[in-house]
């Protein structure tokens, strides 16, 4: 099992933390270094991805969890398991700021396989992250 993490305090309120995470990034991704999301973000939702990682390529996911303003979780992967990748964002409130929390864990039989391919995804991380407290912390 490989384990991504990366966690920001963000300037901004929850409320507008979760709108640049939900509303925002679907229609201008870039910055986030995802090229394009097509679907909607919500609970039970089919989306597709497209990130710089991997450009040509268009990820299935399904939103497995959808609480706002605190909860978005997505999920893809391989038939049966054998490969899954789950990312979670969490948002919290921190004194007068709001804690982002983005974790993706690769699972399944096929995991080290797939994961030993794959780039490292830290400096993909710290760009979202980044790109979220910027908007955030400027938004409105």
């Amino acid at each position: 099992m490989k384990t991504y993490r990366k966690s920001i305090d963000i300037d901004a309120t929850i409320n507008e933390v979760w709108q640049v995470l939900t509303e925002d990034l679907p229609r201008e991704p870039d910055p986030f270094g995802i090229l394009r999301i097509d679907g909607t973000l919500a609970a039970g939702c089919r989306i597709k991805l497209w990130s710089e990682i991997e450009p040509n390529r268009a990820f299935a996911l399904t939103v497995t969890e959808f609480q706002p303003p605190h909860t978005m979780v997505w999920h893809g992967g391989m038939p049966l398991g054998l490969f899954t990748g789950t990312r979670t964002f969490s948002l919290s409130t921190a004194g007068g700021t709001t804690r982002f929390d983005m974790k993706e864990v690769f699972s399944g039989l096929f995991s080290g396989l797939v994961v030993k391919s794959m780039p490292d995804l830290t400096p993909g991380f710290k760009k979202f992250a980044d790109a979220l407290k910027e908007k955030a912390e400027h938004h409105g």
